[in-house]
């Protein structure tokens, strides 16, 4: 038993998986683990558009390996865990953080719109937990973080099958939770609000549009990618030891409201 009256939100010498790892939240992930003391995986949908993450993991003395991991393809999924696990000889760590929000009023949704939508955010991370989960129940631990969104709690226009995904990975969570929890393996998630990032520059680029979003948060401001990379580690880390299968909001109180 630990006597210390609080645990560090570190991660040191840990193997950290994170998918959708390029830009954004996945990226402050990435950083924020490796700042942590993690050694980094990182799943890239593609591997040859370099954004300098590897050279800025290099740069904080830990070890890195860019996969190339679209998650919407289930061959690339196995191809990047296996890698990952025989590179560095375990996960520790998934973050499931690839995902896309297509805009689209309900009544224009395709087929092939609503289809790749459920790959890439249910299926892929579905999938993915459940290969690197295999090395989990091998090793008797290991931590799963998955990015659901306030839109899995609230109705978005425009955002009908993106809600009802991010809804379906809350609700995942806890399944996974609950199933795992006798390996050791804790399972939650994170939910933010409207993030600065490049997905969402463009809309929140308009001043109307900015204005709403802002009137709906609590706090009174739209959110950094560290917000949630914090929220994140802390979950990662043995202070969130006895959390699993919930789902934190990030959101600022937009759903407390």
């Amino acid at each position: 038993m630990n006597n210390r009256h609080t645990d560090e939100v570190r991660v040191p010498g840990q193997i950290a998986l994170v998918t959708g790892a390029a830009r954004g939240i996945g990226r402050a992930c990435a950083l924020a683990l490796a700042e942590a003391g993690a050694d980094i995986a990182l799943g890239l949908r593609n591997i040859k558009a370099d954004s300098g993450l590897v050279k800025e993991i290099e740069a904080l003395g830990r070890k890195v390996l860019p996969l190339q991991m679209d998650v919407s393809k289930l061959a690339e999924i196995k191809s990047a865990v296996n890698k990952a696990a025989e590179y560095f000889g375990r996960i520790d760590i998934l973050i499931n953080n690839a995902g896309i929000a297509p805009e689209n009023y309900i009544e224009h949704v395709t087929e092939a719109d609503f289809d790749y939508t459920l790959d890439v955010n249910l299926k892929g991370t579905f999938f993915t937990s459940q290969l690197v989960g295999h090395w989990m129940i091998r090793q008797q631990s290991g931590r799963i973080i998955n990015i659901s969104s306030q839109a899995g709690f609230i109705a978005l226009p425009t955002e009908s099958v993106y809600c009802m995904t991010k809804a379906g990975i809350s609700h995942l969570t806890k399944c996974f939770a609950v199933e795992w929890a006798k390996h050791h393996i804790t399972v939650n998630a994170v939910a933010p609000t409207f993030i600065y990032t490049p997905g969402t520059e463009e809309y929140l680029a308009n001043e109307e549009t900015k204005k709403m979003v802002l009137s709906k948060i609590a706090l009174g401001r739209i959110g950094e990618p560290k917000d949630v990379a914090n929220a994140v580690l802390f979950l990662a880390s043995q202070a969130a030891a006895l959390i699993t299968g919930t789902t934190l909001m990030i959101d600022g109180g937009w759903t407390a409201s």
